[in-house]
């Protein structure tokens, strides 16, 4: 065998510049399925992990009645001492925070503009709302604050606002009337989702209900687990009567079905890209085969066999997947790991179907992913090398010295 090898890579030698090629060839495609499997992978990851943070949680307790499109404060639809609640939640093992939040309709009008916004009624001390404290600019509000708001980036640059100025502030009260009141901006935040941020404001949660006219009550118990994973028993522990108790995949159905669907599509786009590779190899090999038959014929004539002819093009192929995988590997799992800190920056994607999309992507490669990729990209350039190392082992030898000549 291992003479055969040393026969592939003097064939390989005497045609350096078609070697080469060939394996940059192999060597991008490779490249190329590593980054699209890290690029799927990670927009995926982002846009689940991003609308858990932000958006659903891992399970969310509602009143029986309550409707998340309406965003009723009316009492009838809202959970009474919701901080009780969220406190029975938090006994569980495998509750990290339970907090309550109040989620009211508003606009926000300074002078001649208007837009209307989600204003989000919170804890400030809860740790489920660290996506928030990324500032731009201020402070976070605190518990007592009575006049402060917390608004986006996005909503901030659209208005022109800064920490300090004024905003007037209209909410749809419990009663079925409409309040206003005029708010500080206590700080500017950025959770890196433009659709989001330039949507929702946060208000200390005793304001919010004050300002709704909610009094004592939320719209839903936030919950986040330590594993998600734990999501459908820990909701079959929380006690159900009067609540609906939706966890995480019951939220998210169209996300977890694009989830499940995603490796269908990167398996298809995997294989146009293999595809594409394995022509080239087998093209390559073919015109080896052609401009060696005089080689051939005379190694057929001297009593080389069919299966020893395949053999040395299977290790001319193998020579080629070696030095092309290889290097396409770690120039994937190089771009990968770049644009994996850095991210690829998309702007703001919107949100659909309570999707939230981050604005920047970052590549995510697993070592599972990247060696299925690197096992496979071998064994396709193995096998396009069996159609060129078939015909040239089926070569007469008369036939092909005189197709030398």
């Amino acid at each position: 065998m291992i003479n055969y090898f040393k026969m592939a890579y003097r064939n390989l030698g005497r045609h350096r510049r078609r070697s080469f090629l060939s394996g940059l060839a192999l060597a991008l495609g490779t490249a190329l399925l590593m980054f699209i499997g890290a690029f799927f992978q990670g927009e995926m990851r982002s846009s689940m992990e991003t609308t858990l943070r932000l958006n659903s949680g891992h399970i969310q307790v509602r009143d029986a009645d309550y409707d998340p499109d309406k965003l009723s404060v009316a009492w009838e639809y809202l959970i009474e001492t919701p901080e009780q609640v969220a406190a029975q939640i938090e006994t569980l093992d495998q509750v990290q925070t339970a907090t309550p939040r109040l989620n009211a309709s508003g606009i926000i009008s300074i002078k001649d503009d208007s837009i209307g916004v989600e204003i989000m009624g919170i804890d400030p001390a809860s740790s489920a709302n660290d996506p928030y404290r990324t500032l731009v600019d201020g402070e976070f509000i605190t518990a007592d604050d009575r006049e402060g708001i917390l608004i986006g980036y996005p909503l901030a640059e659209s208005f022109g606002l800064k920490v300090g100025d004024q905003i007037n502030l209209l909410v749809n009260t419990s009663d079925g009337t409409v309040d206003e009141q005029m708010f500080t901006v206590r700080g500017i935040f950025t959770t890196g989702t433009s659709a989001y941020d330039k949507g929702v404001v946060l208000l200390p949660l005793a304001k919010a209900q004050a300002f709704s006219g909610a009094g004592d009550h939320a719209s839903m118990i936030f919950v986040m687990l330590k594993d998600r994973e734990d999501a459908d028993a820990v909701a079959a522990a929380i006690p159900s009567t009067g609540f609906q108790v939706k966890t995480w995949k019951e939220l998210n159905e169209l996300l977890v079905l694009i989830n499940d669907f995603s490796n269908a599509y990167i398996t298809f786009i995997n294989l146009i890209v293999l595809g594409v590779t394995a022509i080239v190899i087998i093209n390559t090999l073919l015109m080896s085969v052609f401009e060696r038959m005089r080689e051939i014929g005379i190694l057929s004539a001297i009593g080389m066999k069919g299966r020893q002819i395949i053999t040395l093009f299977i290790a001319e192929a193998s020579l080629l997947a070696l030095g092309g995988v290889t290097f396409g590997a770690l120039t994937g799992w190089g771009l990968a790991t770049y644009f994996g800190k850095v991210g690829i920056y998309f702007g703001d994607l919107g949100i659909s179907g309570g999707m939230v999309l981050p604005d920047r992507i970052y590549p995510y490669l697993t070592l599972d992913t990247a060696i299925n990729l690197i096992i496979t990209a071998f064994i396709v350039t193995l096998l396009g090398s069996l159609y060129p190392a078939r015909m040239a082992s089926r070569m007469e030898p008369v036939e092909a010295l005189h197709s030398a000549q």
